[in-house]
């Protein structure tokens, strides 16, 4: 297998297409569990391909070369982040490596996708960012879950105030496996929750308080994080790589209306309940109504959420706008969970944010 690439073989790959419009020329370090989904979004894309691989499994890149036999791959990150005509970086490898990666694509010129989380300090997201900002290069985040129609409708019900003013947000994202050892369940599975937190509500949380437990290898495999934020608004995560079954179920609820959010349900993911309770009176002669009205399904867009990102991306590139879930969003969530971390480490200590 040739894995040595010239900087320059990635000339000519893209041509424009027929509407005259320019391509986004993307090279994908990684293509193990995730990689291959960024490969085939950004390559069917109208406005981009994919023009090389990188990984360092040789297994990895025989994958790659069968499923697209016309990309170009090589076990040397360098050889991609150094070529003069890949145009964006998409950077699908594990956590610890992101930011050297990153920085390497920056400076190289590159435009930057980054898997979630998107580094693993907040010093090094900062460092970036600037490092972007310098270079007038953009950087996106994998904040793939922003993209689902699930998410983007219960935004859409948030902002026209169908909920009413927040109480809390309540999500349950558990199932057996798969184990990692380079980071603990929160880093794995909470940063999903926590973009999403940070896009629908708009007030940033106060404090961070983490509880959990190691079983198996070391990391904390069974964890539980809450979030304070201002007026009385709560948030609550259970993550766990040891539940007998796959849950990802979230409850929103209103001063108006609450909501279920089932991801595993085929067609009616979301659930709007006309529940709620009502007081009256004073402090000293509280009285509590309970209202339980009708429950309805609003349609969901069943898009793949990956496509959307993509597109979105190269549209942005195109037209030089700046990513909403950017690195700036990324650091958000690297700083929740940093938090997390530290307030794990201290046994459910309450961090300030």
């Amino acid at each position: 297998m040739a894995t040595g690439l010239r900087i320059d073989s990635f000339a000519g790959a893209a041509p424009e297409n027929s509407q005259g419009e320019d391509f986004v020329r993307v090279g994908v370090i990684g293509y193990g569990y995730w990689g291959p989904n960024i490969v085939r979004n950004f390559h069917t894309q109208e406005r981009s391909r994919v023009v090389a691989v990188c990984d360092k499994s040789v297994k990895s890149l025989q994958r790659a070369r069968q499923a697209h036999p016309d990309v170009p791959v090589t076990e040397n990150w360098a050889d991609l982040l150094e070529a003069a005509d890949i145009d964006v970086a998409a950077i699908v490898t594990p956590v610890w490596t992101h930011y050297e990666l990153a920085k390497a694509a920056l400076e190289n010129g590159k435009h930057v996708f980054v898997e979630k989380p998107f580094t693993r300090t907040t010093a090094q997201a900062e460092e970036l960012i600037e490092l972007a900002e310098r270079k007038h290069l953009k950087i996106m985040v994998d904040h793939t879950f922003l993209f689902t129609g699930a998410v983007r409708r219960i935004r859409q019900l948030i902002g026209d105030g169908t909920l009413g003013e927040l109480y809390y947000y309540d999500s349950t994202r558990v199932n057996l496996g798969l184990f990692q050892h380079d980071v603990n369940v929160i880093w794995d599975l909470a940063p999903h929750d926590l973009s999403i937190m940070d896009y629908l509500i708009k007030e940033k949380p106060e404090a961070v308080v983490a509880t959990g437990e190691r079983h198996l290898n070391g990391v904390a495999d069974v964890a539980f994080l809450t979030l304070y934020y201002p007026n009385n608004m709560i948030g609550h995560i259970n993550v766990n790589w040891l539940s007998p079954v796959k849950v990802r179920t979230t409850l929103i609820g209103g001063e108006k209306k609450m909501l279920v959010w089932n991801d595993l349900e085929a067609d009616e993911k979301i659930k709007i309940y006309d529940k709620g309770v009502e007081k009256s009176g004073d402090v000293y002669k509280l009285l509590v109504s309970y209202r339980s009205g009708d429950m309805w399904a609003p349609r969901v867009e069943q898009t793949e959420a990956l496509k959307i990102e993509a597109a979105y991306f190269i549209d942005c590139i195109l037209n030089d706008k700046k990513p909403f879930n950017d690195g700036v969003a990324g650091l958000h969530v690297v700083r929740m969970l940093e938090a997390a971390d530290r307030s794990l480490e201290q046994k459910g200590k309450i961090i300030r944010l």
